[in-house]
């Protein structure tokens, strides 16, 4: 059994075939409940309708388009009157403020990065070491990672590599020794707290 179409375009060719169909056998079909010519006009409506959304939806893109070009140009000219008011009052946050306007906030200073996280040991071998963290939850963007290391119990801390990711894995590293690893963030304001410390053998 058939199914009635759901798409416009089908929907229109299956009326103009039916009403070909009943024109050309009105012997099988003598007397349909809605007649061809009825059948033909709701056609005509529907294409007119057609045309017309067509046409309005055109219209519609052209507004917008003139919308925004209009928009534009007035953001242009407004940036233009707000640049000379910056420079006539030199920035004066007051006297822009008549304007619906604000002077330039001063910039705020780079802060140092905050405590690394949750280091923790995630592989390891004979001389090299996998070392995994978090990125600190507060304090300045940081802009890399110191991974320390320093032999037990009071060995000094040296910097043995610098990542850009919460990963390391460390080569050539010494063996039979007690060593401790851990992570300060930094970037150009200073450095942030250590993590916590991992001790290992390799």
């Amino acid at each position: 059994m058939a199914t009635f179409p759901k798409q416009e375009a089908q929907i229109a060719g299956l009326a103009q075939t039916m009403v070909s169909g009943f024109d050309d056998n009105i012997a099988i079909y003598p007397a349909p409940p809605v007649a061809t010519l009825d059948v033909t006009a709701l056609m005509t409506a529907y294409t007119d309708a057609k045309n017309a959304a067509v046409a309005a939806t055109a219209a519609a893109e052209a507004a917008t388009g003139s919308k925004l070009t209009a928009l534009e140009d007035l953001a242009a000219a407004m940036k233009k009157d707000l640049r000379y008011a910056e420079n006539t009052v030199d920035y004066d946050d007051d006297k822009l403020k008549l304007l619906g306007w604000s002077g330039r906030k001063d910039p705020t200073p780079l802060a140092p990065p905050g405590q690394t996280l949750s280091l923790k040991v995630v592989n390891q071998g004979e001389g090299w070491i996998g070392l995994e963290w978090k990125a600190p939850a507060d304090g300045g963007k940081l802009s890399a990672y110191k991974v320390m290391r320093r032999e037990r119990p009071e060995g000094p801390w040296l910097e043995v590599q610098t990542a850009v990711t919460t990963e390391a894995t460390l080569v050539e590293q010494p063996r039979g020794k007690e060593l401790e690893y851990r992570i300060i963030a930094i970037n150009k304001a200073g450095e942030g707290e250590p993590s916590n410390t991992e001790m290992v053998v390799l």
